[in-house]
């Protein structure tokens, strides 16, 4: 999996959650909608459901009205709008059908516990594809609390929704 610089997943994100959800007092569970973040894919929606076993998370996540068999890299972000996500990890992959759905399961800390952290002085990063930096600087805890879905691959991004890249 290649992530892409800032500009090109700003550019071409399509759903975000807007870190609401519903959940009961003393619930195990909470469940809230993603909306399209742009234009490009009006369509574009999904729904989100969290269930603690009390020492992780499963995490579902169902989107539709996407492009049919078309792969979507989805992440964890600090901001649920763009241009700047702020602090982001990537969670997995979405492949929606030839219906243009697509559901995923992912099990980690999707709660209050949710954050980033590099403790320490700045240390060496693996440097894996041209773009990465090899290194990182230290970083207090930063809370992440928000979702996002991007097309896998800018040509995806070009052929469905006709965006500059």
């Amino acid at each position: 999996m290649r992530l892409f610089p800032c500009a090109l997943i700003a550019a071409a994100s399509l759903l975000v959650s807007g870190g609401q959800g519903v959940a009961t007092p003393k619930s195990d569970r909470i469940s809230f909608d993603m909306v399209a973040a742009n234009n490009c894919l009006p369509d574009a929606q999904g729904e989100v459901t969290i269930k603690s076993d009390g020492e992780a998370e499963d995490m579902t996540v169902s989107v539709s009205g996407l492009p049919p068999k078309t792969g979507f890299d989805f992440f964890v972000i600090q901001f649920p709008t763009g241009p700047n996500f702020g602090l982001s990890w990537y969670q997995g992959d979405i492949e929606t059908n030839g219906a243009g759905k697509g559901v995923q399961h992912f099990r980690g800390r999707f709660n209050i516990e949710t954050f980033i952290v590099a403790p320490g002085m700045p240390a060496p990063a693996p440097k894996v594809f041209d773009d990465n930096a090899t290194t990182n600087p230290p970083t207090p805890p930063v809370q992440i609390y928000h979702l996002g879905l991007w097309f896998n691959s800018p040509d995806d991004a070009r052929a469905v929704a006709a965006l500059p890249m």
